[in-house]
């Protein structure tokens, strides 16, 4: 219980970050979507050059996040060399080796943008501005060299100063969007991605501090050790990442009206960004979830443990979905009136990223035998399910495509996480539990929805969240007594 209680204590500190920071940026939606109007397209822009950063930061960074976990981890701490040599700092060696080979990579990339940056902005449609594409791709660049600094203060649990840095990062950028789209009144997207950049530029200064307290010695045999285990997380990466992006990238290149692409692009990208309340709380609690699992590994209770956090995360992910399906009356005026006609793929994301939420969960057993291999074969398996979804059917059904399609390939590589994982290394999941909250969760959601029929915006906020507490009345009832909380548990009994 105690282990557990430090994992909910430093998925709240990653969460603040987290869902505050998501929150703030929540206030940039409306700012965009008012100043940059849906016709212009601006806004499709932004989600589509957001989606190839996105899938550039997975290769940039190599895998190295998890990587360095594993091997910072490594109780021998023998570098692997001829000599067996034990290094005092061997957490500092796998550090360095790590950032450099992700600095490695990202001036490779940076040579190549630069040098080739007319025909890739051709090929990616621009040709008009391929002053995005450099910014951009400076930002992603830099936000790959940052990815270690920050794993490495998840690895020292380092919570505060990780979740400092990342609400300095979102202060400094709400506030600049404020003065260039407000003050100012530009109403280009230009200056989303300008804005951007100064704001990273800034944030990687003030990791030069800790680089410096770094005792920095890159070891050979390491990384041809860690590159052995981070390839199959990258092509992992690169499939969880198309997973979740591939949809915006190939939206442009597919649908029929090349005109219109970017405009309905835009509301989905619009609509999507209420969804992703679910991908902060997944991303909250891997922050805090990933650490933990590496170091418990060798201990005796810890498919109990796995088993345990398997089952609250799912259920807190499922309040959550609840919780923004029941506020949707309100939480629509997020995004600008233009956009609102796509609020109806807002649960289906959700699914999806409860469903990418599970696999993370399940995908532990192979990373810890060091079999990433499974993973990257399910990843592509699911992301070649999401590929076909969407090829086939955005010509017809446009971004309602997009979210289903994300549901297929999640949904297929959880599937075939969990049986393949139950027969390599069996951990015995609550699944009739876990089963129910699923089913009441469906019958909460189905009687949203007839609500959303029949009454008004003020009679839904109500009958929702009489439905809402009866999820939470189940959940302290069976699972969670108050008197369990880390922290304010002292007040009850």
């Amino acid at each position: 219980m105690a282990q557990l209680n430090s994992l909910m204590k430093d998925t709240a500190i990653y969460g603040l970050s987290s869902i505050v920071g998501r929150f703030l940026n929540y206030l940039l939606v409306p700012l965009y979507t008012h100043y940059m109007p849906r016709e212009s397209g601006d806004y499709g822009v932004s989600t589509n050059v957001y989606a190839y950063t996105a899938l550039i930061l997975v290769l940039l960074t190599f895998g190295m996040e998890t990587t360095l976990f594993r091997f910072a981890n490594d109780e021998g701490r023998v570098s692997g060399s001829s000599q067996g040599k034990a290094y005092p700092h061997w957490p500092d060696t796998v550090f360095t080796t790590a950032f450099a080979t992700v600095g490695t990579l990202t001036a490779l990339f940076l040579l190549l943008l630069f040098g080739l940056i007319t025909p890739i902005a051709e090929q990616l449609g621009y040709a008009a501005h391929p002053d995005y594409l450099l910014m951009m791709g400076v930002v992603v660049a830099m936000d790959a060299l940052q990815a270690i600094p920050f794993s490495f203060l998840r690895f020292q649990k380092r919570a505060i100063r990780f979740a400092t840095l990342k609400l300095l990062f979102i202060g400094l950028n709400i506030g600049l969007n404020l003065l260039y789209f407000v003050v100012l009144g530009k109403t280009s997207v230009f200056y989303v991605f300008f804005i951007n950049l100064l704001c990273t530029g800034f944030i990687s200064l003030l990791f030069i501090p800790e680089l410096f307290k770094i005792h920095w010695h890159f070891d050979g045999a390491l990384l041809r050790r860690m590159l052995s285990y981070s390839w199959p997380i990258l092509v992992l990466g690169i499939a969880g990442i198309l997973n979740q992006v591939a949809d915006k990238i190939l939206f442009p290149l597919v649908y029929p009206d090349a005109a219109e692409a970017n405009v309905q692009l835009g509301i989905y990208g619009g609509c999507v960004k209420i969804a992703m309340i679910m991908a902060m709380i997944t991303q909250a609690f891997r922050y805090a979830y990933e650490p933990i699992v590496f170091a418990k590994s060798k201990d005796a209770d810890k498919n109990e443990y796995y088993a345990t956090a398997m089952k609250y995360f799912l259920i807190f992910t499922l309040l959550a979905f609840l919780a923004v399906v029941g506020y949707m009356p309100l939480l629509q005026y997020i995004i600008g009136a233009g956009y609102r006609e796509g609020l109806g793929v807002v649960p289906i994301v959700m699914a999806a990223e409860i469903m990418m939420g599970v696999y993370f969960n399940l995908s532990f057993w192979y990373k810890l035998i060091d079999k990433t291999l499974y993973g990257a074969v399910f990843s592509l398996i699911g992301c070649a399910v999401l590929l076909a979804v969407n090829l086939l059917f955005i010509p017809q059904y446009s971004y309602w495509a997009c979210a289903w399609g994300g549901v297929a390939g999640y949904g297929t590589a959880m599937v075939l996480s969990y049986v393949i994982g139950q027969q390599k290394n069996p951990i015995n999941y609550p699944m009739k539990e876990m089963g129910v909250y699923v089913l009441l969760t469906a019958a909460l959601f189905g009687g949203m929805k007839a609500a959303e029929q029949v009454l008004p915006a003020w009679g839904q906020l109500l009958v929702n969240t009489l439905l809402i507490l009866l999820f939470t009345a189940y959940l302290v009832k069976k699972d969670l007594p108050l008197k369990n909380l880390p922290y304010v548990g002292r007040y009850f009994r």
